[in-house]
């Protein structure tokens, strides 16, 4: 992989895992695709209940609405204060 970061949304999360890039990582995927990915992926560990998940260079994402906090969660990376001011520019509420 020749990025520094792959986010996925909702359902990437089965084109990853297809691809073998999920192998001993954890993953989430939106909550109707979560056997799917289970099926798809026996060595990833599913977490079903979380938001999204970081795997240090592969970020994803449980479904839409997610995907913004995971977008927040990444721009914190950055610095937390613009990842503050930018939700708070969204008009979002958003949990750090």
């Amino acid at each position: 992989m020749q990025s520094e970061l792959l986010l996925s949304v909702c359902t990437g999360a089965l084109l990853l895992a297809k691809a073998g890039l999920l192998e001993n990582l954890a993953a989430t995927t939106h909550h109707l695709a979560i056997d799917l990915l289970k099926k798809i992926a026996p060595n990833t560990e599913i977490r079903a209940g979380d938001r999204f998940v970081d795997n240090g260079k592969i970020i994803l994402s449980a479904g839409i609405s997610a995907e913004i906090d995971m977008s927040l969660y990444v721009v914190g990376i950055l610095g937390k204060e613009k990842a503050i001011e930018t939700a708070v520019y969204m008009e979002y509420d958003w949990k750090s």
